[in-house]
């Protein structure tokens, strides 16, 4: 299994369709490596000056190449034609105009009155031309029935077109979010790129033929939140060589079991059995639960950049990079096709040659997608409707949950009011893996606050909801205290740092010193991300919330679990210290947003920075 980033390392790239590896990175003329800089869009959100340690060794990190895209619906009208009126009845027309000439025929008096041409005539005009309508519905009608049996045979051919997988393969899944007051949750979307060669159109796309048989990475994954009231949408990328904990996954199409590993990156958990893997790899990671995940490949990317009609990209100088064949002049352009595919892959051209750098790419191009769905660019053609769900359903493998056209349309709509100008694209806080820090990321504290604040459903760009919050409905009187047995666990560990030891024991003594004299500390360690308290039944929800309560925990934390035996709390990674749940504030948020290098949808004037050595 290959992992490493670093051209020319132990672990080097082994794609023959990325020449040049094996050299020392991005060296100029004098032999001087390059230095690489804090990141930039040139545009987005403003940062305050700072020089953040970079990790030893980033300018070796660059990991693997691909793309993801959230694919759009589309519409459909049906004609319905005006009603029909069943035509008159006429009196006797034996007695008509001549078909020879025109003129009266028998008993005909000639002056236009009755009998005559005058209403004969236009009787027996009259009558045809009711004939002819009463065959134009008649037609009309069988074509409205044939083109509705055509719909809906059309309908199943996309629903056809959409592969399927299962959601979650691991044996330890995280509850689903907790409904506000007024019964909304949020909604968590996996967005997912595999740089598989299967196909003979992604061998030509990609390279690397010797691969085709080779399981698949997902080198491009992003986590789309909404917010319960869809006030607001944050979408996190993690850079495919973040070494982290892969759980125990089991392979539902034949039986195959993979056991759990932190020695592996979070790029090769598609390999452990499919999407579904990565997925628990998520939920393990930030304790936020998945609803649905969304995969696409090389040849998608193509199809739908060209079904849109190109996406508006910019750049600040000119770009060659010859390992993903992008080539552009400084400034704006539109992309689509392969062109559209070059930009996606591009790592080495973009900043300091790392997979960062090409996140933020893609966090642009997302961007730009997003503005141009919305505003409904090129989406007016019926012709092109229907190229865009074609190459939506043909790009698309989704969870079992999301598998026809409708279910997809239904996401869109929903996803479809939130305002641009409160979409945040962010890379998730990162630094040097200890273990192999020219390779390998893991994630910072400042992640474990970026999820915390996702999981919490608390807006990253750290502006107020607009919406009128419903009023929290009155649970039940929790019992006394003394009466409320609860079980501590350690959870702070994780596959960058070990658990912070004896914190299960500072929570319980710390619970008991506020009454709750039942409280006990688990020894075994467990590995989360999020802080919770779990309970097993519905008649245990108020003392759950009574112990979060007394720690300063949100009621978000509290969570019904069929797995749990009783009250439980685990203490996550995002709370290492003290015996006080750590409240979030405005410079947790401003740590994250300076961070993650957040960019807001709405910012048209973000443009790439380019890598010196990969300019022309």
């Amino acid at each position: 299994m290959r992992h490493g980033s670093a051209p020319g390392g132990l672990n080097a790239p082994r794609e023959p369709h990325e020449p040049g590896w094996g050299n020392a990175p991005y060296r100029g003329g004098d032999g001087a490596p390059y230095i690489p800089q804090q990141p930039s869009y040139g545009g987005g959100y403003q940062q305050q000056p700072q020089q953040p340690q970079q990790p030893q060794g980033q300018q070796q990190y660059a990991p693997y190449d691909t793309t993801a895209y959230q694919p759009s619906a589309f519409d459909q009208e049906v004609y319905e034609p005006e009603p029909y009126a069943p035509e008159e009845e006429y009196g006797d027309d034996s007695a008509a105009t001549d078909p020879r000439t025109g003129g009266p025929g028998d008993g005909d008096d000639g002056a236009g009155g009755p009998g005559g041409p005058g209403r004969r005539g236009n009787r027996r005009r009259k009558k045809g031309k009711r004939r002819a309508l009463r065959w134009v519905a008649i037609v009309t009608s069988l074509a409205i029935v044939g083109s509705a049996g055509a719909a809906w045979a059309y309908y199943e051919h996309l629903n056809a077109n959409i592969r399927k997988d299962a959601l979650n393969l691991g044996d330890s899944k995280v509850d689903k979010s907790k409904a506000n007051a007024a019964g909304q949750t949020p909604l968590n979307i996996l967005l997912l790129g595999s740089d598989s060669r299967a196909s003979k159109e992604n061998q030509k796309l990609g390279g690397a033929k010797a691969d085709a048989n080779r399981k698949p990475l997902a080198d491009v994954q992003m986590l789309l939140h909404v917010s319960a009231d869809r006030s607001n949408m944050t979408v996190v990328s993690i850079p495919r060589d973040t070494r982290v904990t892969i759980p125990k996954c089991t392979d539902p199409d034949d039986g195959t079991v993979y056991p759990e590993t932190s020695a592996e990156t979070i790029n090769a958990s598609l390999g452990h059995g499919g999407p579904g893997c990565t997925v628990a790899t998520w939920e393990n990671l930030t304790g936020i639960s998945i609803d649905h995940f969304m995969m696409i490949d090389f040849a998608g990317v193509v199809s739908m950049a060209d079904a849109v009609g190109g996406v508006p990209v910019c750049v600040k100088s000119n770009v060659w990079d010859k390992k993903s064949g992008l080539k552009l002049t400084a400034g704006d352009h539109t992309i689509k096709g392969q062109q559209a595919l070059q930009w996606l892959r591009t790592r080495h051209g973009f900043e300091d040659g790392s997979d960062i750098g090409r996140t933020h790419a893609q966090h642009m191009y997302m961007n730009a997608m997003v503005r141009q769905l919305k505003s409904g660019t090129k989406l007016t053609d019926p012709g092109a409707l229907t190229g865009l769900a074609e190459s939506a359903t043909k790009a698309l493998t989704v969870d079992t949950g999301l598998g026809t056209v409708k279910k997809l349309y239904d996401m869109g709509n929903d996803l479809k009011g939130v305002p641009t100008s409160r979409i945040t694209m962010t890379t998730m806080p990162w630094g040097a893996d200890p273990e192999d820090p020219n390779a390998h990321v893991v994630p910072t504290p400042a992640a474990t606050k970026l999820f915390t604040l996702l999981r919490n459903d608390q807006p990253v760009d750290g502006k107020a909801s607009q919406k009128k919050k419903p009023t929290a409905t009155p649970t039940a009187k929790p019992d006394a205290k003394a009466d409320i047995a609860v079980t501590v666990e350690n959870g702070t560990g994780t596959a960058a740092q070990a658990a912070v030891p004896r914190r299960a024991k500072a929570i319980s003594d710390r619970l008991l010193a506020l009454g709750f004299t039942q409280a006990a500390a688990e020894s075994t360690p467990q590995s989360q991300s999020g802080s919770t308290v779990t309970y097993p039944s519905d008649d245990q929800q108020a003392n759950a919330l009574a112990v979060a309560k007394s720690l300063g925990m949100p009621t978000s934390s509290v969570k019904k679990s069929d797995q749990a035996s009783g009250i439980t709390l685990v203490v996550g990674a995002d709370w290492t210290t003290g015996t006080s749940y750590p409240k979030q504030s405005s410079s947790d948020t401003k740590e994250v947003l300076d961070s993650a290098n957040a960019l807001n949808a709405s910012d048209k004037s973000a443009c790439m920075k380019v890598n010196p050595y990969y300019r022309w």
